[in-house]
Protein backbone atom coordinates (compact mmCIF):
# COMPACT_ATOMS: atom_id res chain seq x y z
CA UNK A 1 0.00 0.00 0.00
CA UNK A 2 1.30 3.44 -0.93
CA UNK A 3 -0.83 5.48 1.46
CA UNK A 4 1.27 7.06 4.23
CA UNK A 5 0.77 6.47 7.94
CA UNK A 6 -0.55 9.57 9.71
CA UNK A 7 -1.71 10.23 13.25
CA UNK A 8 -4.43 12.17 15.06
CA UNK A 9 -4.02 13.45 18.62
CA UNK A 10 -6.86 13.84 21.10
CA UNK A 11 -6.60 17.62 20.91
CA UNK A 12 -7.17 17.49 17.13
CA UNK A 13 -10.72 18.23 15.96
CA UNK A 14 -10.41 15.28 13.58
CA UNK A 15 -10.28 12.95 16.59
CA UNK A 16 -13.54 10.93 16.64
CA UNK A 17 -16.22 12.36 18.90
CA UNK A 18 -17.51 9.02 20.16
CA UNK A 19 -14.03 7.76 21.11
CA UNK A 20 -13.15 11.00 22.90
CA UNK A 21 -16.15 10.43 25.18
CA UNK A 22 -14.91 7.13 26.70
CA UNK A 23 -13.06 7.08 30.02
CA UNK A 24 -9.67 5.96 28.61
CA UNK A 25 -9.32 7.15 25.00
CA UNK A 26 -5.89 6.76 23.42
CA UNK A 27 -3.92 10.00 23.30
CA UNK A 28 -2.96 9.29 19.72
CA UNK A 29 -4.48 7.28 16.88
CA UNK A 30 -2.34 6.05 14.03
CA UNK A 31 -4.17 5.60 10.77
CA UNK A 32 -3.81 4.72 7.14
CA UNK A 33 -6.51 5.80 4.75
CA UNK A 34 -9.17 8.49 4.99
CA UNK A 35 -9.13 10.41 8.29
CA UNK A 36 -12.58 11.91 7.66
CA UNK A 37 -14.22 8.50 8.11
CA UNK A 38 -13.44 8.70 11.84
CA UNK A 39 -16.07 11.43 12.19
CA UNK A 40 -18.88 9.42 10.58
CA UNK A 41 -21.67 7.80 12.63
CA UNK A 42 -20.53 4.20 13.02
CA UNK A 43 -21.67 0.77 14.15
CA UNK A 44 -19.34 -2.11 15.06
CA UNK A 45 -19.99 -5.65 13.84
CA UNK A 46 -17.93 -8.32 15.59
CA UNK A 47 -18.04 -12.08 15.99
CA UNK A 48 -16.33 -15.42 15.69
CA UNK A 49 -13.11 -15.88 13.72
CA UNK A 50 -14.16 -19.47 13.02
CA UNK A 51 -17.53 -18.27 11.80
CA UNK A 52 -20.16 -20.46 10.23
CA UNK A 53 -21.28 -19.70 6.65
CA UNK A 54 -24.52 -18.35 8.16
CA UNK A 55 -22.67 -15.89 10.40
CA UNK A 56 -20.44 -14.67 7.55
CA UNK A 57 -23.48 -14.15 5.34
CA UNK A 58 -25.35 -12.24 8.06
CA UNK A 59 -22.33 -10.03 8.83
CA UNK A 60 -21.82 -9.21 5.16
CA UNK A 61 -25.51 -8.45 4.70
CA UNK A 62 -25.66 -6.18 7.76
CA UNK A 63 -22.46 -4.39 6.72
CA UNK A 64 -23.88 -3.67 3.28
CA UNK A 65 -27.27 -2.50 4.56
CA UNK A 66 -25.78 -0.17 7.17
CA UNK A 67 -23.44 1.30 4.56
CA UNK A 68 -26.32 2.03 2.21
CA UNK A 69 -27.84 4.10 5.03
CA UNK A 70 -24.70 6.22 5.42
CA UNK A 71 -23.37 4.44 8.52
CA UNK A 72 -19.70 3.43 8.70
CA UNK A 73 -18.99 -0.19 9.66
CA UNK A 74 -16.27 -0.88 12.23
CA UNK A 75 -14.58 -4.20 12.91
CA UNK A 76 -11.16 -5.75 13.51
CA UNK A 77 -10.32 -7.23 10.07
CA UNK A 78 -9.96 -10.68 11.63
CA UNK A 79 -10.98 -13.85 9.87
CA UNK A 80 -14.67 -14.77 9.90
CA UNK A 81 -17.31 -12.24 10.94
CA UNK A 82 -14.98 -9.21 10.98
CA UNK A 83 -13.77 -9.55 7.41
CA UNK A 84 -17.31 -10.36 6.20
CA UNK A 85 -18.64 -7.13 7.76
CA UNK A 86 -15.90 -5.08 6.06
CA UNK A 87 -16.60 -6.77 2.72
CA UNK A 88 -20.31 -6.04 3.04
CA UNK A 89 -19.60 -2.33 3.54
CA UNK A 90 -17.24 -2.34 0.55
CA UNK A 91 -19.80 -4.20 -1.57
CA UNK A 92 -22.25 -1.35 -0.97
CA UNK A 93 -19.68 1.36 -1.69
CA UNK A 94 -19.80 2.48 1.94
CA UNK A 95 -17.30 3.43 4.60
CA UNK A 96 -15.52 0.97 6.86
CA UNK A 97 -12.89 1.14 9.61
CA UNK A 98 -10.57 -1.68 10.70
CA UNK A 99 -9.08 -1.37 14.20
CA UNK A 100 -5.76 -3.18 14.52
CA UNK A 101 -4.05 -4.88 17.44
CA UNK A 102 -0.71 -4.01 15.82
CA UNK A 103 0.74 -1.16 13.78
CA UNK A 104 -1.34 -0.10 10.78
CA UNK A 105 1.62 -0.99 8.55
CA UNK A 106 1.58 -4.59 9.81
CA UNK A 107 -1.16 -6.53 8.03
CA UNK A 108 -2.70 -9.19 10.27
CA UNK A 109 -3.83 -11.75 9.37
CA UNK A 110 -1.35 -11.61 6.46
CA UNK A 111 -3.81 -13.03 3.91
CA UNK A 112 -5.96 -9.90 4.28
CA UNK A 113 -3.56 -7.64 2.40
CA UNK A 114 -5.99 -7.01 -0.45
CA UNK A 115 -8.83 -6.33 1.99
CA UNK A 116 -6.64 -3.83 3.85
CA UNK A 117 -5.95 -1.96 0.61
CA UNK A 118 -9.67 -1.81 -0.19
CA UNK A 119 -10.47 -0.54 3.32
CA UNK A 120 -7.87 2.24 2.92
CA UNK A 121 -9.62 3.39 -0.25
CA UNK A 122 -13.07 3.53 1.37
CA UNK A 123 -12.18 4.08 5.01
CA UNK A 124 -9.23 3.65 7.32
CA UNK A 125 -6.97 1.27 9.18
CA UNK A 126 -6.67 2.51 12.77
CA UNK A 127 -4.51 1.61 15.77
CA UNK A 128 -3.27 3.08 19.01
CA UNK A 129 -0.04 1.12 18.51
CA UNK A 130 2.83 2.84 16.64
CA UNK A 131 3.91 1.64 13.19
CA UNK A 132 5.92 -1.54 13.28
CA UNK A 133 4.24 -2.89 16.44
CA UNK A 134 3.72 -6.67 16.04
CA UNK A 135 0.33 -8.37 16.64
CA UNK A 136 0.94 -9.60 20.18
CA UNK A 137 -1.90 -11.54 21.87
CA UNK A 138 -2.50 -9.05 24.68
CA UNK A 139 -2.94 -6.20 22.20
CA UNK A 140 -6.25 -7.50 20.90
CA UNK A 141 -8.34 -7.31 24.09
CA UNK A 142 -7.00 -3.77 24.54
CA UNK A 143 -7.91 -2.71 21.01
CA UNK A 144 -11.47 -3.95 21.54
CA UNK A 145 -12.26 -0.88 23.66
CA UNK A 146 -11.44 1.24 20.59
CA UNK A 147 -13.77 -0.80 18.37
CA UNK A 148 -16.63 -0.18 20.80
CA UNK A 149 -15.48 3.36 21.60
CA UNK A 150 -15.62 4.47 17.97
CA UNK A 151 -19.10 3.01 17.56
CA UNK A 152 -22.54 4.07 18.68
CA UNK A 153 -23.44 0.42 19.14
CA UNK A 154 -21.89 -3.06 18.88
CA UNK A 155 -23.57 -5.93 17.03
CA UNK A 156 -22.36 -9.42 17.98
CA UNK A 157 -22.79 -12.00 15.23
CA UNK A 158 -22.07 -15.52 16.49
CA UNK A 159 -19.88 -15.69 19.59
CA UNK A 160 -19.10 -18.68 21.76
CA UNK A 161 -18.62 -18.43 25.52
CA UNK A 162 -15.35 -16.68 26.25
CA UNK A 163 -15.19 -15.11 22.80
CA UNK A 164 -13.20 -11.92 22.32
CA UNK A 165 -16.38 -10.41 20.89
CA UNK A 166 -17.88 -10.57 24.38
CA UNK A 167 -14.96 -8.45 25.63
CA UNK A 168 -15.94 -5.85 23.05
CA UNK A 169 -19.57 -6.07 24.20
CA UNK A 170 -18.48 -5.59 27.82
CA UNK A 171 -16.46 -2.51 26.87
CA UNK A 172 -19.51 -1.20 25.00
CA UNK A 173 -21.71 -1.55 28.07
CA UNK A 174 -19.12 0.21 30.23
CA UNK A 175 -18.95 3.02 27.68
CA UNK A 176 -22.71 3.47 27.56
CA UNK A 177 -23.07 2.07 24.04
CA UNK A 178 -25.84 -0.16 22.81
CA UNK A 179 -25.17 -3.91 22.61
CA UNK A 180 -27.09 -5.95 20.05
CA UNK A 181 -26.86 -9.59 19.02
CA UNK A 182 -27.91 -11.86 16.17
CA UNK A 183 -29.61 -15.13 17.17
CA UNK A 184 -28.15 -18.31 15.73
CA UNK A 185 -28.08 -22.08 15.81
CA UNK A 186 -28.66 -23.46 19.31
CA UNK A 187 -26.73 -26.66 18.51
CA UNK A 188 -23.00 -27.06 19.03
CA UNK A 189 -22.37 -24.10 21.35
CA UNK A 190 -21.09 -21.87 18.56
CA UNK A 191 -23.37 -18.98 19.56
CA UNK A 192 -23.79 -19.42 23.32
CA UNK A 193 -22.13 -16.09 24.03
CA UNK A 194 -24.45 -14.10 21.78
CA UNK A 195 -27.51 -15.87 23.17
CA UNK A 196 -26.34 -15.01 26.70
CA UNK A 197 -26.24 -11.35 25.64
CA UNK A 198 -29.80 -11.63 24.38
CA UNK A 199 -30.95 -13.15 27.67
CA UNK A 200 -29.28 -10.26 29.49
CA UNK A 201 -31.23 -7.70 27.49
CA UNK A 202 -29.26 -7.11 24.29
CA UNK A 203 -31.42 -6.00 21.37
CA UNK A 204 -32.20 -8.86 18.98
CA UNK A 205 -31.05 -8.11 15.44
CA UNK A 206 -32.58 -9.66 12.34
CA UNK A 207 -31.87 -6.81 9.92
CA UNK A 208 -30.21 -3.40 9.74
CA UNK A 209 -33.49 -1.66 10.58
CA UNK A 210 -33.34 -3.23 14.06
CA UNK A 211 -29.96 -1.55 14.62
CA UNK A 212 -31.09 1.81 13.29
CA UNK A 213 -34.26 1.77 15.39
CA UNK A 214 -32.37 0.90 18.57
CA UNK A 215 -29.80 3.66 18.06
CA UNK A 216 -32.25 6.20 16.68
CA UNK A 217 -29.91 6.71 13.74
CA UNK A 218 -31.62 9.27 11.54
CA UNK A 219 -28.25 10.85 10.81
CA UNK A 220 -27.47 10.14 7.17
CA UNK A 221 -27.69 13.38 5.24
CA UNK A 222 -28.21 15.53 8.34
CA UNK A 223 -25.43 17.86 7.24
CA UNK A 224 -27.49 18.66 4.13
CA UNK A 225 -30.69 19.43 6.00
CA UNK A 226 -32.08 22.87 5.08
CA UNK A 227 -33.99 23.14 8.36
CA UNK A 228 -32.26 24.87 11.29
CA UNK A 229 -32.10 23.17 14.67
CA UNK A 230 -34.32 24.89 17.21
CA UNK A 231 -32.58 25.30 20.57
CA UNK A 232 -35.90 25.85 22.32
CA UNK A 233 -37.31 22.54 21.06
CA UNK A 234 -34.22 20.33 21.28
CA UNK A 235 -33.73 18.79 24.76
CA UNK A 236 -29.93 18.70 24.40
CA UNK A 237 -29.46 22.27 23.22
CA UNK A 238 -32.04 23.52 25.72
CA UNK A 239 -29.89 22.39 28.66
CA UNK A 240 -26.68 23.93 27.28
CA UNK A 241 -25.55 27.50 27.92
CA UNK A 242 -23.92 28.87 24.73
CA UNK A 243 -20.15 28.90 24.99
CA UNK A 244 -20.03 26.66 28.09
CA UNK A 245 -18.34 23.23 27.73
CA UNK A 246 -20.19 20.06 28.81
CA UNK A 247 -18.98 16.48 29.03
CA UNK A 248 -21.10 13.45 28.24
CA UNK A 249 -22.03 12.76 31.87
CA UNK A 250 -23.26 16.33 32.39
CA UNK A 251 -25.35 16.24 29.23
CA UNK A 252 -26.81 12.86 30.16
CA UNK A 253 -27.86 14.15 33.60
CA UNK A 254 -29.20 17.50 32.43
CA UNK A 255 -31.03 16.34 29.30
CA UNK A 256 -32.46 13.16 30.81
CA UNK A 257 -31.37 11.21 27.70
CA UNK A 258 -29.35 8.04 28.25
CA UNK A 259 -25.96 7.64 26.58
CA UNK A 260 -27.17 5.15 23.99
CA UNK A 261 -29.55 7.77 22.58
CA UNK A 262 -27.46 10.82 23.43
CA UNK A 263 -24.35 10.07 21.38
CA UNK A 264 -26.20 9.77 18.05
CA UNK A 265 -28.03 13.01 18.84
CA UNK A 266 -24.77 14.83 19.61
CA UNK A 267 -23.31 13.67 16.32
CA UNK A 268 -26.44 14.82 14.50
CA UNK A 269 -26.28 18.26 16.15
CA UNK A 270 -22.58 18.50 15.35
CA UNK A 271 -23.25 17.70 11.68
CA UNK A 272 -26.05 20.27 11.66
CA UNK A 273 -23.67 22.94 12.99
CA UNK A 274 -25.54 23.47 16.27
CA UNK A 275 -22.62 22.49 18.49
CA UNK A 276 -18.99 21.50 18.25
CA UNK A 277 -16.67 19.16 20.11
CA UNK A 278 -13.62 20.54 21.89
CA UNK A 279 -10.64 18.94 23.61
CA UNK A 280 -11.37 16.33 26.25
CA UNK A 281 -14.51 14.99 24.58
CA UNK A 282 -16.59 18.00 25.69
CA UNK A 283 -19.25 19.80 23.68
CA UNK A 284 -20.02 23.50 23.24
CA UNK A 285 -23.21 24.98 21.85
CA UNK A 286 -22.66 27.84 19.40
CA UNK A 287 -23.64 31.28 20.57
CA UNK A 288 -26.69 32.90 19.07
CA UNK A 289 -29.80 31.27 17.65
CA UNK A 290 -29.55 27.79 16.21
Amino acid sequence: MDLPVTSVFRADRRYPTALAAIYDPPDRLWLRGQADVLRAPSVAIVGSRAASPYAREVARHLGADLSRRGIAVISGMARGVDSAAHLGALDAGGLTIAVFGCGVDVIYPPEHGTLAEQICERGALVSEFPPGTPPLPYHFPKRNRIISGLALGVVVVEAAEGSGSLITAEFALDQGRAVLAVPGNILGGRNLGAHALLRDGAKLVECADDIIDELNLAIAGAEESPHPVSASQDPVLRCMTPGEPYDLDELTAQSGINRVRLLPRLLELELAGALRRIEGGRFVRFRGPC
